[in-house]
């Protein structure tokens, strides 16, 4: 059977099912014909890309584990950060599902003069449970999940605070392979709905990583706009680009020269042997006269290049001509 019925083949196999009407099985046969639509809403088009967002999941995903080793640490716990969702959506719809009191982490990512960037926003949420547990724990208690809405007091705020401020040394880390940035933070802000960090009708990329250690099973969300993030990953294919075309630039330059070179005339010597006389010796030789070397017949010949022996070579007549025959190759010394 092929991978693909044919409308007669589904209507027989229909008609096999413990006959079904002609009605059911003509609907049912439209239902298995019928294409699937995936909705796309045009008033707001997806900005980023399938490879755009595994960068994005690559960048949280190192962040996650660096993460989930503080708060082991914090806690005495072992701890688990996993990257649950990335995903694209206007900042008024995320903010509309926080409810009224949870702990909001604003931050400035403020980049360095050279990447020619603009400084940005990003917001760190977390979830209540998550929060009353922290604080619970680094207060001296348990660390039990209590998943309470009201407002939090300074001392609690004053708690989080150091957690939110090390969470941003860990954004400058991940980010750094990528831009040079300084994550401040500004304020943190516990009542959502007068937060105004990033604007309602701003795209924000939203990172949903999902935390679990001892009793508590909860998430902490990170939002950026995204606008930054496409700049920061369009940076870095550009600074990646730009690193190829230079080595190519480079490569190529280097072959052009050794083109050149390879084209250059040199004076090949061929160095019989050698001997030390006198110059009464020298002076006194005549028409005729033998001089006696201390070099074997059979003995290679030196070959020199540019007052450097580069070649070893045997005697021996080529169309009529006295020629050396390679035998042997020196390394070039640098």
């Amino acid at each position: 059977m092929g991978d693909v019925l044919s409308q007669s083949q589904i209507d027989e196999l229909l008609k096999n099912l413990g006959g079904a009407d002609e009605e059911t099985i003509e609907s049912m046969s439209d239902s298995l014909n019928e294409k699937q639509v995936k909705p796309y809403d045009f008033k707001a088009p997806k900005k980023f890309t399938k490879e755009q967002f595994k960068t994005i999941r690559n960048i949280y995903e190192s962040f996650s584990k660096s993460l989930s080793s503080y708060l082991t640490s914090l806690t005495r716990f072992y701890c688990r950060v996993e990257v649950l969702q990335i995903e694209e959506q206007n900042y008024y719809e995320f903010n509309n599902a926080l409810p009224d009191y949870t702990i909001m982490g604003n931050i400035d990512l403020i980049f360095d003069e050279k990447s020619d960037m603009i400084d940005t926003k990003c917001m760190i949420q977390f979830s209540n449970a998550v929060s009353f547990s922290l604080i619970d724990r680094l207060l001296g208690g348990y660390g039990k999940s209590i998943d309470v809405s009201r407002n939090f007091t300074d001392i609690e705020i004053k708690v989080m605070k150091g957690v939110i401020v090390k969470m941003g040394e860990y954004l400058r880390e991940v980010f750094a392979p990528y831009v040079s940035v300084n994550p401040l933070l500004t304020n943190i802000e516990t009542n959502a709905r007068v937060n105004q960090t990033i604007g309602p009708d701003e795209v924000i990329i939203l990172a949903t990583l999902e935390v679990e250690y001892n009793d508590v099973k909860n998430i902490i969300t990170i939002t950026i706009p995204a606008l930054s993030v496409e700049a920061i990953i369009n940076k870095n294919n550009k600074e990646y680009n730009a690193d190829a075309s230079k080595a190519k630039k480079e490569t190529m330059h280097r072959a052009g020269i050794i083109k050149q070179i390879s084209r250059s005339n040199f004076n090949i010597d061929a160095i019989l042997a050698t001997t030390t006389v006198n110059l009464s010796e020298i002076l006194s030789i005549r028409k005729g006269d033998v001089m006696l070397f201390n070099t074997p017949i059979d003995r290679n010949v030196s070959l020199i290049v540019n007052n450097e022996k580069l070649f070893d070579g045997k005697m021996g007549i080529l169309n009529h001509h006295k020629a050396v025959k390679v035998c042997n190759v020196y390394k070039v010394r640098n």
